[in-house]
């Protein structure tokens, strides 16, 4: 445990906790000897053969510092003697700088050969350090009150007077490595791409980064290093991202795609297995976990680009834009008249919906025209380097997507997948160089690793609001796409399809499209019903945004996607997205009668409001409000038949959220209407009946055979 501390401490350059530096306490003489032999001899054991990358002369002589004091703690353990305090106090010391040293040797053979070179200085001055603390012991620790041999003593004496003269020492070769790797991205900023003998000397000759798999290896490490990176260390994020990409970029240019057939072949199913997860969850857990404040009261989607109207609402500018433009001069949420049509944006809520995604790990791809008065949100640009190498990289990717092998085109799509998984200007090139075509063609691949590879990058790049109608205007792109979520090889294909589904159902004109292509809805449907604990996710993110449409009504209760809903109530994970679509697949007489139909409909929306969370009561107090408005009598009937409603209506108008009390006294205010207000439930005599016309209070009975239980529902005017 304390050796995964530091060496993690190292990693980041942080302080290590205080734990992880235990001396031993509590130990005789003799013990506290043996045990620091043993972490010493652990240390020369491990490392005395073994030949680093870099840090050669530093690592060699920490390793003969540790050799002399294991003479040393060898000659107290032969002797026998009884320490002096000053003896042990070091011992206990030396304990912790042995320990030390061995997790930066382990740190110095286990890293990357690139992250080591960027570090050249830094890791310098850890050996420099440790170095200074066994000079420090060696000045402390009392020799000559020890019995040791003459050779012991002279060589303890020999290191002693060469730790007092040391200095710290930068390997020039390394530093020198150091300078040109730096040097090749300063060539990828001016635009020049280094010639591959160039590049071929430095990773392969001088790094022996000699294949492709270790170059993947290196980017990995560096790109791990851009994850827990830390603020006030060098290099800064933007140059960690511009060696990436030069890396990424040399790995192709040196070793071309066919030297990974093995990672990207059919292979067996222990391999693939093995593989990275080719999932990406950054759409498809948006919805699930939405602020209700972050949404446009329009289209009910994570707003982008929020404003405020005259009326002091906001909505989302392309969402009110097109209401407007629709002949609108009312506020659709207060129906009051607009003053002016100026859009003022809402800086504020754009700022905590950033922070929000980026605290959640929720991609947000600002809008694309930018006033250039207007305050920018997004992370700083990469460097031009960054940018050049990355597309360099991608002529290269889309160059073999569309010549090369199987195998080779298996691994390109994987690397525009990657590419496409992180930054907003990753994805926009990628797509103006005309990636989607070939992606596409790679949906209908024999190969699972390609199709798994090729849908997901697709759902990457739809994250991109261009790219959204580019996929959507390629011929037979989205009706691939509904191909491999009906037949995808592989579950997480099939789960990556949905979940594409859902991030190009967010522009409200084409979730008709959506819904219209053969089998979609269907498809989500069916992974709703008998999906893996993801894909019921994506299939119901999914549905979700469909239903916001209107016409996809028919549809979706064709497709016995309402079935699928009503089933979903009862899944922890997904029940209020799915009360939520039945909430609008209710406004409609259609929807309203195929939900009564269903008999778990209303004993799950119950159920919800019961024991869901608030965003799932809302949505289910919600949804049977609706449902007695479009499903006529007997809908009312089926809803106020339930006996437990009134108790439940009565805790939501106190404790729910300000939608969820609104709509509890609405749907208060339906019972009241109803004609008979005493209704009896199983035959058991088990009813309740709202009485007094009061808007504010309603007192209500509930009968258990001769037992009553007066109950009161306050109505607060909203």
């Amino acid at each position: 445990m304390a050796s995964g501390v530091i060496f993690s401490s190292l990693r980041r350059r942080r302080s290590p906790s205080l734990e992880a530096f235990l001396a031993p306490v509590d130990l005789s003489d003799e013990a506290l000897i043996r045990t620091v032999v043993a972490v010493a001899g652990d240390l020369v054991t491990g490392f005395s053969d073994h030949r680093l990358s870099f840090q050669r002369k530093n690592s060699r002589s920490l390793i003969r510092k540790v050799e002399v004091f294991q003479l040393l703690l060898e000659s107290l353990r032969d002797s026998s003697v009884s320490l002096l305090p000053t003896a042990a106090l070091c011992l206990r010391e030396l304990f912790l700088v042995v320990y030390r040293s061995k997790i930066l040797l382990d740190y110095c053979a286990q890293s990357s050969k690139l992250w080591l070179l960027l570090q050249n200085h830094s890791i310098s001055g850890h050996f420099h350090d440790l170095g200074q603390e066994f000079s420090t012991l060696l000045d402390v620790f009392p020799v000559r009150a020890v019995d040791l041999s003459d050779d012991v003593r002279e060589q303890i004496e020999l290191l002693r007077r060469q730790s007092r003269r040391a200095k710290l020492f930068v390997d020039k070769k390394d530093d020198g490595l150091r300078i040109k790797f730096f040097s090749f991205l300063e060539a990828f900023e001016n635009g020049r791409i280094p010639c591959s003998d160039e590049l071929r000397r430095f990773y392969v000759d001088e790094l022996k980064i000699s294949d492709a798999r270790s170059c993947r290896a290196e980017i990995e490490a560096l790109e791990e290093q851009i994850v827990n990176h830390e603020g006030d260390i060098e290099p800064t994020v933007s140059v960690l991202n511009g060696l990436v990409a030069m890396t990424r970029c040399s790995r192709f240019l040196l070793f071309r795609f066919e030297e990974e057939d093995d990672d990207f072949g059919l292979g067996n199913e222990n391999q693939k297995k093995a593989k990275v997860r080719l999932v990406n969850q950054d759409v498809a857990d948006k919805i699930l976990t939405i602020p209700k404040d972050f949404c446009c009261p329009i289209s009910l989607d994570l707003m982008r680009d929020p404003v405020i109207i005259s009326t002091g609402q906001t909505y989302d500018r392309s969402s009110i834009s097109r209401w407007m433009d629709e002949g609108h001069s009312n506020c659709p949420k207060t129906g009051q008249t607009l003053a002016h049509n100026r859009l003022v944006p809402n800086r504020t809520l754009r700022n905590l919906i950033v922070q929000w995604c980026s605290a959640h790990g929720i991609p947000y791809d600002p809008p694309e025209v930018i006033d250039p008065s207007a305050e920018t949100f997004a992370s700083a640009c990469p460097a031009k380097a960054t940018m050049e190498a990355n597309k360099a990289t991608v002529a290269l990717l889309i160059q073999q997507l569309a010549n090369g092998s199987q195998s080779g085109r298996t691994v390109a799509a994987r690397e525009i997948r990657l590419l496409a998984k992180t930054g907003k200007e990753n994805r926009a090139f990628i797509g103006e160089a005309g990636a989607i075509p070939y992606l596409r063609d790679l949906l209908s691949s024999p190969n699972t690793v390609a199709q798994e590879n090729s849908v997901t990058a697709l759902l990457n790049l739809s994250i991109f609001e261009r790219n959204k109608s580019r996929i959507m205007d390629e011929a037979g792109c989205l009706g691939s796409i509904v191909d491999v979520l009906k037949f995808g090889q592989t579950t997480e294909a099939r789960e990556n399809a949905a979940a594409t589904l859902f991030s190009l159902s967010a522009v409200h004109d084409y979730k008709k499209r959506i819904a219209d292509n053969v089998g979609a809805v269907e498809a989500l449907a069916s992974l709703l019903q008998e999906g893996t604990r993801r894909g019921k996710k994506d299939a119901v993110t999914a549905l979700f945004n469909l239903s916001t449409h209107t016409e996809n009504c028919a549809r979706m209760i064709a497709a016995g996607a309402v079935m699928g809903l009503v089933e979903a109530l009862g899944n922890e994970g997904i029940a209020e997205e799915a009360a939520g679509a039945l909430a609008l697949i209710v406004r409609q007489p259609l929807g309203a009668k195929a939900v009564v139909s269903e008999q778990a409909a209303v004993a799950g929306l119950i159920g919800m409001m019961r024991c869901g969370t608030p965003r799932g009561k809302e949505n289910a107090v919600a949804a049977l409000l609706e449902l007695c408005r479009s499903g006529g009598t007997a809908a009312t009937e089926r809803v106020v038949r339930v006996p437990a409603l009134a108790g439940l209506l009565q805790t939501l108008l106190f404790t729910g959220t300000k939608r969820a009390r609104r709509k509890a006294a609405s749907l208060a205010r339906v019972f009241q209407r109803c004609e008979n207000a005493s209704l009896h439930y199983g035959g058991l005599g088990l009813g309740y009946a709202l009485a007094s016309n009061s808007a504010s209070t309603r007192d209500t009975t509930i009968f258990a055979g001769d037992v009553s239980v007066p109950m009161s529902i306050s109505l607060p005017v909203l």
